[in-house]
């Protein structure tokens, strides 16, 4: 049996040799169908499904959960089942989101599905029947006409007129003529087998018969479908880092707690049950149970910011933070970083070069010869009135929104023609005849009447080498070869060219015909039309660019075409352009050098987008993938981000993504990734703000442990001071604004750990500050007579007056007392409800019940004030210190950078 890629080299006759009398229209026999259907089993995709509560419960298993679920079964054997139920909410609600995520994702296997035709047109025992296409079997001869979507893959083997719209599967934007001829060539690509259809595009023109030499899974869309289902997805570079972190900090904890369990026993200070809700304290304060809250808090609100001002639905919470580690975005070219509307952008009449202003279907510009707006001479009018009546599509304007009925390049002419004529004019010329596009001549034409001069008149256009001939008979000093130039010019602009010409007819012809043409027509001029670059993309490409990220182009499209529309956007210096067929022949190491070394990659098939994203991972390169197709689907899923186009993207490809451009703007792209940038930044920043005033908790335990003093802070305390951080302070991270120079720096390193040398530095000597002058300020006390209560008390509000300073430290990577001081107002705020809390847990009597703590006086406040402000004082004489060395690093660098050119030019004149 032929393989898939083979059906296109068969011929028509060695097809029709397997029918009786070699007639098509006699097709299968029912019994044969029957048997092959008993055989192959029926024409519908089927996959398995992880059942829900699969879904749900592997929510649970990740390290951040597991600390959770531990803290809650500290509090409940500690007998705090207030804390216990709050942390396990926290719990259930983490579970949720990510459940409803991935639930939602996997629908996209099910929207495939939903793609393929329920009824099919067939012969059977030399009769026509509509069967269900799930009956269909390969050998099954299907009839196709005008309207139907194809229900399996098909060789053609009979056409008239037939067009295909492929651009969902193959990213074409024109409708597909199909042939019935064979093709020579190997390795065809998807997009050039003119004379196959496939399962799920639609039929817009002509008729034809086709032989099902696919069904099921093992048609293009099938085959689509199988790998959508069998991507796994990977982990995001945060919660990837976040469950490293998870781990490290989980056995630094429980470690330190088992060692202080033991030295306790040993010492024989403390009774059991003493020591052991010592140590249980300790392991209760030292984790931060605030993280995975925090974490998740600023990832919905930037997911929320992104949806209600930046135009980006985002369906996965770490694939906002995702945005901000990408290296590289690979994207399909029509209709993301081109209009996907065919635009005329160059007309050439007789000896004039004339260039249209204006992109898309929305008829605004005006034609311009040297920058200047040009005159309608009587040529130029009839070159538009040509292009505009030999036309069968249709340009609608609704609710300021122009869009097409019929074919792209047609609907280019159409927008040309009112960027000069009003649209709500009518028509000079009542239409009489219409030759429609045929594949065989690839041409159309149009005999009209002049409603005021009654003058007949016959317009054409098509491909140039079959116009060019017909202009020849008409016209013997026609210079065909000038004409081949620029057509050749506008080719390698990557622009599609259509001829134009006239004829002028007999007051009595009603009717014209191929031969009319034949004898020859006036030549008018050619029209240079491509899919216009999106006027916004080119500048998001240059931010992108500064910001280290390489955008690379995978497109169905010829490869010509997308290397123009990459220069003109700015792609890169220098593209290196590949096709699908050429990446088929290379090995896996040479695919992952290739997929790093070329900016466009042509004529690719969905199985090729998805080997791309893949050797892109395999090198380490965090991968965006945008796409609009059902072709795109496996490579959205694939991709450490998903990027689908909110309006014209399908909904498999919407599905299959972890974010949706609401407005199908490429642009958005730059954007989205600053904005994951600074919520990765602030999720850092609140990471190393929570755990040092964590560990300072613990360790204030562990020094009390080791020194066999009494416990100066209750299990209460350390949990209001956690439960109240988490609600205030830690959400000050959320409204914090981008560093200055965020775009223009280089992506995150892969595989990097979230915190480096000297965060891990920093974080312990804040710890142990902290610890320190709690613990000296709380024993200065106790010598002073006052009671353990305000001793404790003053100890509490020391920790909270400490996270207050040291948040003006994390919350900028510049001085505290710098411009960056008030650009973030609303920490303030917070700061004001973390202040009045406390002073409700200092003198609310039943505050002062439930949490051991006790009313203070100015001094024991000024107190608390002073030894925070000494963290601060501290970490800021640590960051001037770094941003002194930075400086005179990038100097120095700066320096060598300058002095290479010299030395260059001094030994290249000696």
């Amino acid at each position: 049996m032929k393989t898939q890629s083979e059906h296109y080299q068969t011929t028509v006759e060695h097809l029709a040799s397997h029918y009786e009398q070699g007639n098509f229209e006699f097709g299968l026999s029912h019994a044969e169908a029957r048997k092959r259907l008993d055989l192959y089993g029926p024409n519908k995709l089927v996959g398995e499904r992880v059942p829900k509560w699969k879904l749900f419960v592997r929510q649970f298993n990740n390290m951040i959960i597991y600390i959770l679920i531990f803290a809650a079964f500290l509090t409940v054997v500690m007998g705090h089942i207030s804390d216990a139920i709050i942390i396990g909410l926290v719990v259930v609600i983490n579970a949720l989101i990510g459940y409803y995520q991935e639930a939602n994702a996997s629908d996209a296997l099910e929207k495939i599905k939903g793609m393929l035709s329920t009824q099919a047109t067939v012969y059977r025992d030399g009769a026509r029947i509509d069967i269900p296409a799930e009956e269909l079997v390969v050998g099954d001869v299907v009839f196709l006409e005008a309207g139907d979507s194809v229900p399996a893959d098909l060789r053609i083997v009979d056409a008239d007129n037939l067009r295909i719209q492929e651009s969902a599967l193959t990213g074409e934007a024109d409708s597909v003529e199909k042939v019935t001829q064979e093709l020579t060539a190997e390795n065809v690509a998807l997009a050039d087998q003119i004379n196959m259809a496939f399962a799920s595009t639609s039929v817009t023109n002509g008729s034809g018969l086709g032989v099902v030499v696919a069904t099921a899974e093992n048609t293009e869309i099938g085959k689509i479908s199988m790998e959508v289902q069998g991507v796994q997805e990977r982990k995001t570079p945060l919660m990837k880092e976040i469950d490293g972190l998870g781990k490290g900090v989980s056995y630094v904890v429980i470690g330190a707690a088992v060692v202080l369990f033991i030295m306790g026993l040993f010492m024989e200070i403390y009774s059991l049950s003493v020591l052991s809700l010592a140590v249980v304290t300790m392991v209760v304060g030292s984790i931060p149970e605030g993280l995975p809250a925090t974490t998740s808090v600023i990832l919905a609100m930037g997911v929320s910011d992104m949806a209600k001002r930046k135009h980006t639905i985002v369906k996965s919470l770490p694939a906002v933070e995702t945005l901000g580690s990408v290296d590289i975005i690979a994207t399909d070219k029509t209709g993301t970083l081109t209009k996907n509307e065919m635009t005329v952008k160059d007309i050439y009449i007789d000896n004039y070069h004339y260039e249209v202003t204006g992109d898309g279907y929305k008829p605004e510009g005006e034609i311009r010869e040297f920058g200047e707006p040009v005159e309608l001479k009587p040529r130029l009018r009839l070159f538009l009135e040509a292009g505009y009546e030999a036309n069968d599509t249709l340009l609608l304007h609704e609710q300021d929104t122009w869009s097409l009925n019929g074919e792209p390049t047609d609907g280019a002419f159409l927008t040309l023609y009112h960027k000069i004529f009003d649209y709500r004019q009518d028509s000079q010329y009542i239409e009489l005849d219409m030759l429609p596009f045929d594949s065989d001549y690839r041409y159309m034409a149009k005999l009209v009447m002049h409603k005021e001069s009654r003058q007949k008149l016959l317009f054409i256009k098509g491909s140039p080498d079959k116009l060019f001939p017909m202009a020849s008979k008409c016209d013997e000093g026609f210079d065909q070869n000038k004409w081949n130039r620029i057509v050749r010019e506008l080719s390698l602009q990557g622009k599609r060219v259509v001829a134009v010409g006239y004829k002028h007819c007999p007051d009595d012809m009603e009717e014209i015909s191929h031969e009319l043409l034949h004898s020859g027509i006036q030549f008018l001029g050619v029209a240079g039309i491509i899919d216009p670059p999106r006027e916004e993309v080119i500048d998001a490409l240059k931010v992108m660019r500064q910001a280290g990220v390489e955008v690379k182009i995978i497109t169905g499209d010829h490869p010509l075409t997308a290397k123009t529309i990459g220069e003109k956007l700015g792609l890169a210096d220098e593209i290196q352009v590949i096709t699908g067929p050429e990446w088929d022949q290379l090995s896996a190491d040479e695919q992952k050098e290739a997929a790093l070394k070329h900016q466009v990659f042509a004529r690719t098939t969905p199985k090729n987008k998805l080997e791309i994203v893949s050797a892109l991972q395999a090198s380490k390169k965090v991968t965006a993938m945008t796409g609009d197709g059902v072709n795109d689907a496996p490579a959205l899923k694939k991709a450490d981000i998903g990027i689908a186009m909110g309006i014209k993207g399908t909904d498999v490809a919407k599905d299959s993504a972890d974010m949706i451009l609401a407005n199908d703007n490429f642009a958005t792209m730059s954007v989205a990734i600053k904005e994951g940038r600074r919520i990765y930044d602030n999720i850092k920043k609140s990471i190393l703000f929570l755990l040092p005033t964590s560990f300072a908790e613990g360790l204030i335990i562990a020094f009390t442990i080791l020194m066999q003093q009494s416990m100066p802070l209750q299990a209460t305390q350390l949990l209001w001071i956690n439960m109240v951080s988490a609600i205030t302070i830690q959400f000050a991270f959320i409204f914090e604004p981008a560093e200055e120079g965020i775009m223009n720096r280089p992506p995150r390193r892969t595989g990097g750990a979230l915190m480096s040398k000297h965060d891990i530095f920093q974080m312990a000597y804040v710890s142990v500050l902290m610890a320190i002058v709690s613990l000296i300020a709380y024993d200065w006390l106790i010598y002073m007579g006052a009671d353990q209560a305000i001793a404790s008390t003053m100890m509490v509000n020391i920790i909270v007056m400490s996270k207050i300073f040291y948040l003006f430290n994390i919350r900028t990577s510049r001085l505290a007392f710098s411009s960056s001081f008030f650009t973030n107002p609303k920490a303030f705020l917070i700061i004001g409800i973390m202040i009045l809390l406390q002073l409700i847990l200092t003198y609310a009597p039943f505050m002062q019940g439930a949490f051991h703590t006790a009313s203070m006086t100015l001094v024991e406040w000024a107190i608390a004030v002073l030894c925070g402000l000494i963290v601060l004082i501290v970490a800021e004489i640590d960051k001037f210190i770094r941003l002194r060395l930075q400086a005179r690093k990038k100097g120095e660098i700066r320096m060598r950078q300058e002095a290479r050119p010299r030395t260059v030019t001094q030994s290249s004149s000696e």
